[in-house]
């Protein structure tokens, strides 16, 4: 027999050990009910649908999930979604409009920051915290501060 679908919307659907959450991404509140142990990365792509966050190794190492949580870069795939209720969320969907590109994004384009693209998400993400954390002046800084965010087509001089 078939199941049939929820009368609710997807993100409000509860199912058993569904716990709420209240996050705030982009701009626009998402208030949800997931399974307490759904990382952020998993929210944002499988439950609110925003896929510009990439799901790369799934531990930490590459940065592909990079996105802003109160201003400063994480992790995602290493972050419960619950750790952040209340939360302000930015994805790289935020960061400009389909018309005006942020500066960072134009930047990556004018200079060819990117191959297949896969990493460019969490590398413009770090980019732009980077501008607002404490950097040394040399070029140095700037790699240490990159450095947790891997492009394995090898396209850092462009970046």
């Amino acid at each position: 027999m078939a199941q049939q679908p929820s009368a609710d919307p997807p993100e409000m659907s509860g199912r058993d050990g569904a716990v709420p959450v209240a996050l705030r991404i982009n701009g626009k509140n998402h208030r949800l009910r997931i399974d307490p142990r759904t990382t952020l990365l998993d929210c944002l792509r499988e439950t609110i649908a925003l896929t510009g966050t990439k799901k790369g190794c799934d531990h930490g190492q590459c940065g592909a999930c990079t996105v802003h949580v109160n201003g400063r870069r994480v992790n995602s795939c290493l972050r419960l979604a619950l750790m952040h209720d209340g939360d302000e969320i930015t994805t790289i969907e935020g960061l400009g409009t389909r018309g005006a590109l942020h500066p960072m994004q134009a930047a990556f384009v004018e200079h060819d920051g990117y191959q297949c693209g896969y990493c460019t998400s969490g590398q413009i993400m770090s980019a732009v915290a980077l501008l607002k954390e404490p950097c040394g002046p040399d070029d140095a800084a700037v790699k240490e501060l990159m450095s947790g965010n891997i492009c394995r087509c090898g396209a850092y001089p462009n970046i």
